[in-house]
């Protein structure tokens, strides 16, 4: 079942995804907590047109297990996330297919505070194909107004006296219910964009790592003059921004910013990254006496190397950012946008200033080649048994293709049929060089 993907479960609601599906998917998580010797969690849903409907199935099957469960309502994903150090539960689901189309939908799941992935993903796939289920009488409980006690806790830690102007657009999806009322009370002047919640996206897809869809938010922040534009995606835990100047502003170089905060008041700090980030950010960490870690594509890898290493600070290219320091390690859009202004409103200078000193080098956007999801993986193992031969490689997920001067990625998306290519070089011309001979092996190999 393509349903049951590295970090989480995602589907196409109605075809692979249907309420039996999700009754069937809360007997088995139910399963796995109940003989952890547990028994209460939390649940979540987005704002979705097909979260209601799977809620009610999944809850039927948790409380079919004999679970405790506690449903803070609709929320963004790190509102979930929020829950398990707020409350006393020993894992969470949260309904939500992050930045996918409005059709589908999924499920984020938490057993204590760690995100499940990979073969325990498998687990709960394999429970529900041998209809292997604890039985019991379980029990509900509501909480109306969860939400509160996260702004609270914002307040508590950022104060209300951000003074800078920022345009919001949260593509009318989860952080619509949350964003512009936090940014509000710390203080900010905010102008809303899309921020009424809608399941059907009806403005633009909520994903901010596709330029057209910041296209609007870079020509508000032009227009009013903003410090900065902050997007969100589907759930609430990836983060766009755009600077004064509506310039996008890449995962990679937020966390590098974020960790030159970091590193000022923690030297040698551990800071995370993946496969597709710059080679500017592993050197200038390192540069500033930080410990760089290039790692694995996904938030639940990413999570679990944090625990690991005890990283202060992790980013993706993608949005998803992870701070460990003055926080819980999850990544939230929101926590991290509310960083960014404590910054701007500190030092007084515009956003464009933070990079300039920064090394050029010309770098393409993340690239998806549509790709089944039955092939994906063996193209990957064949161009990398290609490309290990001739050059040196990186192979801690897909392989990055080191070259004089830049390096080229061919990795297998873990949420859509596709695989995902990016490119740097040191000048335009060899970006060309790499990026079209890594491209002729790929349809080489690749078929």
């Amino acid at each position: 079942m393509a349903l049951f993907r590295e970090y989480d479960i995602r589907g196409i609601y109605g075809k692979e995804l249907t309420e039996d599906v999700a009754e069937a998917i809360g007997k088995s998580f139910g399963t796995l907590i109940r003989r952890d010797g547990k028994k209460k969690i939390s649940l979540g849903y987005d704002i979705r047109l097909s979260s209601p409907s799977l809620r009610s199935a999944l809850l039927s099957g948790l409380l079919s297990t004999g679970l405790h469960v506690i449903d803070i309502g609709k929320c963004p994903t790190p509102v979930l996330y929020f829950s398990l150090f707020q409350l006393e539960v020993d894992g969470g689901v949260m309904i939500t297919a992050s930045h996918n189309p409005a059709e589908f939908n999924g499920f984020k799941l938490s057993h204590g505070r760690k995100s499940l992935f990979g073969d325990e993903i498998q687990e709960v796939r394999s429970l529900i194909e041998h209809e292997d289920y604890e039985k019991g009488t379980g029990t509900l409980d509501t909480i109306k107004e969860f939400m509160s006690s996260y702004v609270d806790y914002f307040v508590a830690q950022f104060g209300t006296s951000f003074s800078k102007k920022i345009v919001i657009d949260c593509g009318n999806a989860a952080a619509s219910l949350i964003a512009p009322e936090i940014f509000e009370r710390l203080g900010c002047e905010v102008i809303p964009l899309y921020c009424e919640p809608d399941g059907r996206f009806p403005n633009h897809h909520p994903d901010p790592t596709v330029p057209e869809n910041l296209a609007d938010l870079i020509a508000t922040v032009r227009k009013e003059g903003a410090d900065a534009g902050i997007a969100f995606d589907g759930d609430g835990d990836r983060l766009g921004v755009v600077d004064e100047k509506g310039e996008i502003i890449w995962g990679d170089r937020l966390t590098l910013l974020f960790a030159k905060e970091i590193l000022k008041e923690t030297p040698g700090a551990t800071v995370i990254s993946e496969v597709k980030a710059s080679q500017v950010l592993y050197d200038e960490i390192t540069r500033m006496g930080g410990k760089a870690i290039m790692w694995k594509t996904g938030h639940s890898l990413i999570k679990a190397k944090m625990k690991e290493t005890g990283a202060l600070l992790a980013g993706e290219m993608s949005g998803h950012l992870f701070f460990g320091d003055r926080y819980f390690g999850y990544d939230d859009a929101i926590y991290a946008g509310c960083r960014l202004v404590e910054i701007l409103c500190k030092d007084e200078r515009p956003l464009s200033s933070y990079f300039v000193d920064l090394p050029l080098t010309c770098v393409t956007p993340e690239i998806r080649v549509d790709c089944p999801d039955d092939r994906k993986f063996e193209i990957v193992e064949r161009c990398r048994s290609f490309f290990s031969k001739k050059h040196k490689t990186i192979e801690v997920d897909g392989i990055r293709i080191l070259f004089e001067g830049g390096w080229g990625l061919i990795r297998a998306s873990n949420t859509q049929p596709a695989l995902v290519l990016r490119f740097e070089a040191d000048h335009p011309a060899l970006l060309t060089e790499i990026q079209e001979y890594v491209n002729q092996i790929l349809a080489k190999v690749g078929g």
